[in-house]
């Protein structure tokens, strides 16, 4: 069945869509009648949608295009809203704020979402509504025992939110573009540096130079990560995602621009360095030589996932993170089906549709920006088309699709989905204003009309038509077709502006173009089970389950078929194995199995141990955390360890513990003793999301009503020697 939708879809996207008074897609024909002067009908077999007139108007030969352009003006209109309400606050009752909400299945405005909107766009079309929203996300701290600041929420989530999950930066991706306002300016430049200095004290490992937590948007863990860590999230919060580290990366070029503006030029200074040295990292680590991509994430010894996610992909591009032919080169790789780009590739045969085997239309207008960015037409086209048809087949800017067929439901049993899938959801209402201004008519942030459209979708556009205008609220713009277009992309070649109009002359130019890749697998093998690993003379024998890929402590170590040894070094050996396919691709990891001495430490706190040797130590906790349920929640415990060994300064290493179902270990650190010296342990306060005022409203669990909640029950403190690299025979 699946190989037969897939040869199917490969044939309906062969052809370049003719797209003016409607399209043709697996048997479907969505068909639209009417003008902007009088409105649109949408009309498919099972429905129709009547759109009203809307006061910005596109003006081309394709009546779906500016039919479409209407009816994302009238999604918009119905997510603009005087109250917001979600089961988890005030127990559902509705809470004032002229706003957006997120859309018809998610009646709440939560962090990322409405940032990735505002970011794509809509902050143009309604700043108020759109500061009135992160104004919203923005909280102080209610604990007079914590340090005290103005921080963006992480909202719930994974093993009880922040720092499992530490994107909640995206705050100031939308934020940035809403600075006129001076009173909203200054609370985003003190929220910039207090959220900062809080992940850098909380997420940030220096060892690797890279922020720890979940990737951005990806947070339905089965569905992107290991399928064990549905109940095990420690890895998360130990591993480093590419997405989130390029939004880090945004949030200190953004304070560094701040501190200048405010003459703090040694503040502006340290936020550039940090900015630097981060942008070095991701390059270090994340850059997947073999795959030419960046991978979605790392564990937290390094180790490589070969996995890759288009926003994290998209963000590095037009960051400027990755720059170069790694920027070229990583768009390049990443796969594409005739309905459109995956959010996550590759695929996963044993989840439902979701993040999984999915085409979101907000993470195509991301990669419509990075394409643009690096004037690849074929992918312009691509993203372009993909929003185009998922809104007009379905009468509405849904939340996600199928990726094979762009339907907004399949069902295939236990695999069916999209799960969820809500009509006008809110950054996918972006996308479409994205794909109009920004795709089509090429207006950049600082109001510069640069366009780079691909010819392949002049005969949509124009039609026999010299021009197509876009109308605004306080201006238009006019493109005009040259003689001649017998080039890949059409760009600026004269622009004129008279008041409030601007005029661009067109030219036909023929670039470099990278083509779609369409060769690539759809799925990843299934990851195998942990290895066995038992001690057998001077060496550890490795027992697997067929041939396998090794990694240990971090580093790949070639392959075993069943059965493979290591030898014995000082310090804790952790191994865990991929399978690979007949192309290479490998797996998922398995889950780790750590073997080598450890010394597990009970009692009161302090809690004291003498360093049986000179060098670095790994150290974590047992613990157990039944506050929340493994999906949610803002109550992951999270301390600050305290080691101060004699003869040597203090230590601080943040500890965090996650909600669990039995007992756990605890993301771990690094720190250094010299033999024989005593270490004292102590265990302090941290922070979590509990802490901060507004969760006061969360009514779904621990944490919120009743008051701040940061503990768990801790066990024994674990301290083993890290380990060496070790050869595998």
């Amino acid at each position: 069945m699946l190989s037969l939708l897939l040869a199917t879809a490969m044939a309906a996207g062969a052809a370049a869509p003719a797209w003016q008074d409607g399209l043709d897609w697996h048997g479907v024909h969505v068909g639209i009648s009417g003008d902007a002067q009088h409105g649109y009908t949408l009309a498919w077999p099972y429905g129709q949608r009547v759109i009203a007139v809307q006061p910005m108007q596109a003006d081309t030969a394709s009546p779906l295009f500016d039919g479409l352009f209407a009816m994302a003006q009238d999604d918009l209109k119905q997510d603009s809203v005087g109250a917001i309400r979600d089961g988890a606050f005030d127990h559902g009752q509705p809470i004032p704020c002229q706003c957006f909400e997120t859309g018809l299945k998610w009646p709440y405005v939560w962090t990322r979402d409405l940032s990735y909107s505002i970011d794509l766009g809509l902050w143009r079309f309604d700043p108020a509504r759109s500061r009135n929203g992160l104004k919203f996300k923005l909280s102080g701290v209610r604990v007079a025992t914590a340090p005290q600041g103005l921080y963006p929420m992480q909202d719930t989530g994974s093993g009880g939110s922040w720092p499992i999950s530490t994107d909640r930066v995206v705050w100031f991706l939308g934020a940035r573009h809403l600075l006129d306002d001076k009173a909203f300016a200054g609370d985003v430049y003190k929220a910039l540096g207090d959220t900062l200095a809080q992940d850098r004290q909380y997420a940030f490992d220096a060892t690797f130079g890279l922020y720890r937590g979940e990737t951005s948007f990806l947070d339905w863990r089965e569905q992107s990560y290991p399928a064990w860590t549905a109940d095990a999230v420690g890895f998360i919060a130990q591993s480093y995602a590419l997405s989130t580290n390029v939004l880090h990366y945004q949030a200190l070029q953004l304070a560094a621009t701040l501190a200048t503006q405010h003459h703090d030029t040694r503040a502006a200074a340290g936020y550039r360095a940090q900015a630097i040295a981060l942008k070095a990292a991701i390059n270090a680590h994340f850059w997947r030589a073999d795959r030419g991509m960046y991978m979605s994430y790392i564990g937290g010894d390094g180790t490589p996932y070969d996995t890759y996610d288009l926003l994290g992909i998209s963000l590095a591009i037009t960051s400027g993170v990755a720059d170069g032919e790694r920027a070229r080169q990583t768009l390049a790789n990443y796969p594409t089906w005739p309905a459109g780009s995956p959010v996550i590739w590759p695929e996963r045969s044993n989840q439902p549709i979701y993040h999984n085997r999915a085409i979101w239309p907000f993470v195509s207008a991301y990669a419509l920006r990075a394409a643009r960015q690096l004037d690849q037409p074929a992918r312009i086209a691509h993203e372009i088309e993909s929003v185009m048809r998922g809104a007009a087949l379905y009468g509405s800017n849904m939340e996600n699709y199928e990726l094979l067929t762009q339907g907004q439901h399949v069902d295939e049993g236990k695999l069916s989905g999209p799960v969820v899938n809500s009509p006008r959801q809110l950054w996918s209402v972006a996308a479409y204003f994205a794909v109009v201004t920004e795709g089509v008519f090429g207006l950049a942030e600082d109001g510069r009309v640069e366009p780079k459209l691909p010819t392949a979708l002049v005969p949509m556009l124009f039609g026999t038509r010299r021009s197509i205008t876009l109308k605004l609220h306080d201006r238009s713009i006019t493109l005009q077709l040259p003689q001649s277009h017998a080039g890949n992309l059409l760009v600026a070649d004269r622009t004129t502006t008279e008041g409030t109009a601007t005029t661009v002359r067109l030219k036909s130019v023929q670039v470099p173009d990278a083509p779609l890749r369409t060769d690539a697998s759809l799925y990843a093998p299934i990851a195998p089970a942990a290895p066995s690993v038992r001690a057998d003379g001077d060496s550890w024998k490795i027992t697997a389950d067929g041939k396998v890929q090794l990694y240990v402590n971090g580093q790949a170590h070639g392959s075993i078929d069943g059965n493979g040894h290591l030898a014995q070094q000082p310090g804790l050996t952790c191994i865990s194995v991929t399978r690979a396919d007949t192309h290479g691709l490998e797996s998922l990891h398995s889950p780790t199995t750590c073997v080598g001495k450890v010394a597990k430490i009970g009692g009161s706190w302090p809690r004291t141990w003498t360093a049986p040797a000179n060098g670095n130590f790994r150290v974590a906790l047992d613990y157990a955390n039944d506050h929340g349920p493994i999906n949610t929640g803002i109550t992951a415990a999270v301390k600050m360890l305290v080691i101060r060994c004699s003869g040597s300064d203090e230590q601080r290493l943040p500890i965090v513990m996650p909600h669990s179902v039995r007992t756990q270990q605890s993301s771990w650190g690094r720190f250094s003793a010299n033999v024989g010296s005593t270490c004292r342990f102590a265990l302090d306060d941290g922070f979590n999301m509990s802490y901060l005022a507004h969760f006061a409203h969360y009514t779904g669990g621990a944490g919120g009503s009743a008051g701040p909640l940061n503990q768990a029950e801790v066990r024994d403190l674990l301290i083993a020697p890290i380990a060496t690299r070790q050869a595998t025979r």
